[in-house]
């Protein structure tokens, strides 16, 4: 592939709501620029981007996928993302190494939730942006009402750049405002199209649109706004230089339109990206932190720089194992080589380098500042690790990955799959870090957590058919405990005669309750030697034993003092395992006397959602046994916070899409544990009963 300097490079991100033809559209921009000889359909499964088993089973993409291809002297990165909300961290991680993005919109559907998420994401990262009004082609298109919702949902400053010629099944074209022409598409495939004047029926529409396009140019310099409200005309090369301006500068989001499926509109929206989106050299350098000073540094875009390079997604390849894709920021990436892993602190034997395309891969000697590429086969190196130099280590800023919110237990079908689920999980989690997964001491419970149901459900099938593992899952189990409300003192005592030597132990113990987080506290106060030192510890042993499965449902009982203040022994027949039953049978009676009590976790909410949906989320957190703390005002969105018991929280991620129309987020955290209401206890301690029985 050829080599291109930094000020022909475009790294563009795809982002959308899911179903708006992101990937469709990747598919024709690869057509028209040869990059591919035949457009590729989601629908039938030829996708050159959508080719892992899981996207073609679903119709999704699931992966962030690169598309690089070649434009008018430029190289263009196309790095088309998922648009389901379950796959967010792929479109977190590529947009942060993308220096613009085109943001597509369905002519049907019009602006949708997950498109204002996408759009909130690339104001983050402060990228340059186009619209595609896609699918003008479709029954009930409408791109005035698409780019209505545009300007009203996600920026007042976007401007129509084309506008449609006919719609629906009429769809053939494009009205160009900048050169005011028509450009008609005569062919099945869209590649050919001719250039005429614009039909008499849309001059009006055309004239009215363009003097809005025209108004938002004059307001990005100061001539050019003299020039407009003297009455004067504009030269086209006026015109593409204050869309440029305006696009990088954010007072214009260029708003275009057309028809993936019908390769309509797309030679047009490949101009726009190399006219109007940055290269890497018209961005802002980056920042990171030197290693041995610990100062902050800005690191220049340059070849011939250190190397410093972002790795922004790493995945399982059937064909050349893990693979590795990276961002270099400054330098040059050599293949045969040795770099070095500046997060981990390891060296890195660096082997073939590739320029991915879908499955396919293009093997290049080196990746250049402003390029991207991929490695194979790198052992140490995970998504968010910087690559550099050893000399002259630079950590670049990490990408921020959102939090799991959706978790189950998992549980091996096979008994001997044990090792391989967790091999697998960890060979998962490294392509993906938005899943993690936890061992739950208290439940014994193998915990994955994700982002949501379906990808969980992406994630279990991806085990199966990679590591041969198939799994069950259930619902994870609330970590209760108990507790107890009063003080008591008991006696425990154990007796048994065997023939030869007999077992005794004999202990009075005190129990009472502690404060919350206080645990477990033992002490005696023997006097006169009733019980024996010796066996002192075993009665604490006995204790700590028992302590570990309540009376009620068998969960950890927590925050109460044990005091060993009397007993008697048998010079011959007591030994330690005599005073550990007997510590056993006072520590289950005194539980019965002492008012135990259930406890359950209590943990803080902080859900951030659009005003509008306040009064649902505030309800549903009531309906929950949650209590509001607070709420506060964060650009447009309210942020509640609020505790609620995890009982009652299980699903809470399905729950809050379901009533935010998938607006809403929230983030969860352990702060303490309560006493479960009477009527609610008496269920759990019902269930716990009935689970034991049936084991």
């Amino acid at each position: 592939m050829k080599e291109y300097g930094i000020k022909q490079l475009r790294n563009v991100g795809l982002i959308s709501h899911g179903g708006a033809g992101k990937t469709t559209l990747t598919e024709a921009l690869l057509f028209n620029s040869g990059a591919t000889e035949r457009l590729g359909r989601v629908d039938d499964g030829s996708s050159v981007i959508d080719y892992d088993p899981d996207e073609i089973k679903r119709k999704i993409t699931i992966n962030a996928s690169l598309a690089p291809c070649q434009w008018q002297g430029n190289k263009i990165n196309i790095i088309d993302t998922p648009g389901y909300a379950d796959f967010v961290g792929d479109v977190k991680g590529s947009l942060r190494v993308v220096d613009g993005a085109i943001v597509v919109v369905c002519a049907v559907s019009g602006v949708e939730v997950q498109t204002e998420k996408v759009w909130h994401y690339a104001d983050k990262y402060n990228l340059p942006r186009l619209v595609f009004v896609n699918k003008l082609d479709r029954e009930n298109a409408n791109f005035a009402k698409a780019l209505g919702q545009v300007q009203e949902q996600l920026s007042a400053k976007a401007v129509a750049l084309h506008i449609p010629l006919g719609s629906e099944d009429d769809f053939r074209g494009l009205i160009d405002l900048v050169n005011m022409q028509a450009l008609i598409y005569t062919t099945g495939k869209g590649k050919d199209f001719s250039i005429a004047e614009i039909p008499a029926e849309y001059k009006d529409e055309a004239e009215e649109y363009r003097e809005k396009l025209i108004e938002a140019i004059a307001e990005t310099d100061d001539e050019l706004v003299m020039k407009y409200l003297e009455g004067e005309s504009f030269t086209t090369e006026e015109i593409k230089a204050g869309l440029r301006a305006g696009t990088l500068d954010h007072s214009i989001v260029p708003v275009l339109c057309g028809s993936a499926l019908a390769n309509i509109g797309i030679q047009p929206l490949l101009d726009t990206i190399v006219a109007c989106l940055p290269s890497p050299g018209d961005v802002d350098t980056v920042t990171g932190r030197d290693v041995g000073t610990e100062d902050e540094v800005e690191v220049e875009l340059s070849k011939d720089g250190p190397l410093a390079a972002l790795v922004f997604k790493t995945m399982a390849d059937p064909f050349v194992g893990k693979l590795t894709y990276f961002r270099v920021y400054s330098g040059v990436f050599n293949s045969d080589s040795q770099v070095y892993n500046v997060s981990k602190e390891r060296m890195e034997r660096v082997g073939q380098l590739f320029v991915p395309r879908g499955k396919e891969q293009v093997a290049v000697k080196h990746i250049s500042a402003g390029d991207i590429g991929a490695v194979a086969r790198l052992q140490e190196t995970g998504t968010g690790d910087t690559l550099g130099h050893r000399d002259k280590p630079i950590l670049l800023n990490p990408i921020e990955f959102p939090q799991p919110s959706y978790s189950v237990a998992l549980f091996a079908k096979s008994k001997g799959d044990e090792d391989k689920l967790s091999t697998g999980l960890g060979r998962l989690m490294e392509e993906d870090p938005t899943l993690q997964t936890a061992q739950n001491t208290e439940t014994r419970e193998l915990i994955l957590s994700g982002m949501g149901d379906v990808h969980l459900g992406v994630t279990l099938e991806r085990l199966k058919r990679k590591f041969g593992v198939e799994v069950e899952t259930k619902e994870p189990k609330i970590p209760f405990r108990e507790t107890i409300r009063k003080a008591v003192k008991v006696e425990g005592r154990h007796k048994k005669q065997t023939g030869g030597h007999g077992q005794y132990g004999h202990v009075f113990i005190e129990m009472e309750p502690l404060a919350e987080g206080e645990g477990f506290v033992f002490e005696e106060s023997i006097f006169g030697g009733s019980v024996p030192r010796q066996y002192i510890p075993a009665v604490e042993k006995g204790i700590r034993e028992a302590m570990e499965e309540g009376i009620l449902a068998g969960y950890p009982v927590v925050d109460f003092k044990v005091n060993l203040y009397d007993g008697s022994y048998h010079t011959v027949d007591s030994s330690e395992m005599a005073f550990k039953i007997a510590a056993i049978q006072a520590f289950r009676k005194a539980m019965e006397e002492a008012q135990p009590v259930l406890l359950e976790p209590i943990m803080n909410l902080e859900v951030l959602v659009p005003e509008a949906y306040m009064g649902d989320v505030i309800g549903d957190l009531n309906s929950k046994r949650g209590r509001i703390l607070g709420m506060e005002p964060r650009g447009g969105e309210q942020l509640v916070k609020a505790q609620a018991p995890l009982t009652e929280l299980a699903k809470y991620a399905i729950d809050l899409r379901s009533l935010t129309q998938g607006r809403g987020s929230f983030k969860m955290s352990f702060d303490h544990y309560e006493e479960v209401p009477a009527r609610t206890a008496e269920e759990i301690i019902a269930q716990a009963q009935k689970e034991k029985e049936g084991e």
